[in-house]
């Protein structure tokens, strides 16, 4: 591998982090039009396992726009992520595909949880303080594909592997 090549390999793993980084920010913030932006046109999600659908990345984001309203507090930490670059006999490919594990803690707003009103995202204390009440770890399996001039996701796939509810 040479120099030229190393660098170029860096740079990919670099930009390909930060796409999955953006989308975790995404998410957390409800920035909906932000999500779908890390998306490829033929961009899908799979959130089954975590009680969601699956489709195309802007219907996803429409459930999870309305699904995230029950938290207004959210923090959607992605962590040990193995990105595997595709090989082209030495050379980076197009392609990647990132396997990472997630811890979601969550607040949720007891109004709009019992169905009293709409949450209010401006006053995160009364989602029920400090503490999250709902918190969800599994793995998420990503697959993107270079677009210049960036990396796009292609899909991501949610495996929870566990939840606590305030029941729990």
């Amino acid at each position: 591998m040479t120099q030229r090549v190393a660098l170029a390999t860096v740079m990919d793993r670099l930009a390909i982090d930060a796409v999955i980084t953006e989308y975790a920010v995404a998410v957390d913030d409800g920035a909906w039009s932000d999500y779908g932006a890390l998306f490829a046109p033929d961009g899908r999600a799979d959130y089954r396992s975590a009680g969601g659908g699956e489709g195309p990345a802007d219907e996803i984001a429409r459930w999870l726009e309305e699904t995230m309203r029950l938290f207004p507090v959210r923090q959607h930490l992605i962590v040990n992520r193995r990105i595997e670059l595709e090989d082209l006999g030495g050379y980076p490919g197009d392609r990647a595909e990132v396997r990472a594990d997630y811890l979601n803690p969550m607040c949720l707003d007891r109004k709009a949880a019992s169905g009293a009103e709409a949450p209010d995202e401006a006053d995160p204390g009364r989602a029920g303080g400090p503490a999250p009440d709902f918190v969800t770890g599994g793995r998420y399996a990503f697959e993107l594909h270079r677009a210049e001039p960036r990396w796009l996701i292609r899909t991501v796939t949610v495996h929870e592997k566990w939840r606590r509810t305030p029941d729990a």
